[in-house]
């Protein structure tokens, strides 16, 4: 249960993280960061299951594989983004953390504009 590892390694950090703090505060942010890419890695271990379960599920329904494609990576975009902000938060860093918020954004309407424009253009043919 990848759950169980997930919590481990959260409540372990939090132990470690309160006691290092009163002696070397300035590692924390490396044990910080160490415990976030240790669940981030178990966390992602689980997804590609659910990867080939969309692309299953879209070759059966006709879906066209460059929008799941884009779904994956917008949802990418997303968590590793929210990832690096929170660290930055973190650092205390909420300058940066704003901008990686900006510039994900922007990398995800980049991407979905193939979505966008064909809704788009089977809006249009529906109303013409």
């Amino acid at each position: 249960m990848e759950i169980i590892q997930i919590v481990g390694i959260g409540l372990i950090s939090v132990i470690i993280l309160l006691i290092i703090r009163q002696y070397k505060p300035e590692f924390a942010i490396y044990v910080s960061l160490i415990a976030g890419i240790l669940i981030l890695f178990f966390s992602l271990g689980e997804l590609s299951g659910v990867i080939n379960l969309l692309k299953d599920i879209a070759n059966r329904a006709s879906i066209n594989q460059q929008f799941i494609s884009i779904l994956l990576k917008i949802t990418g975009i997303a968590f590793l983004s929210e990832f690096a902000i929170s660290i930055s938060n973190d650092c205390g860093e909420t300058a940066i953390a704003n901008k990686i918020d900006i510039g994900a954004k922007v990398l995800i309407i980049v991407i979905s504009i193939p979505i966008i424009t064909t809704l788009l253009e089977t809006v249009l043919k529906i109303i013409q």
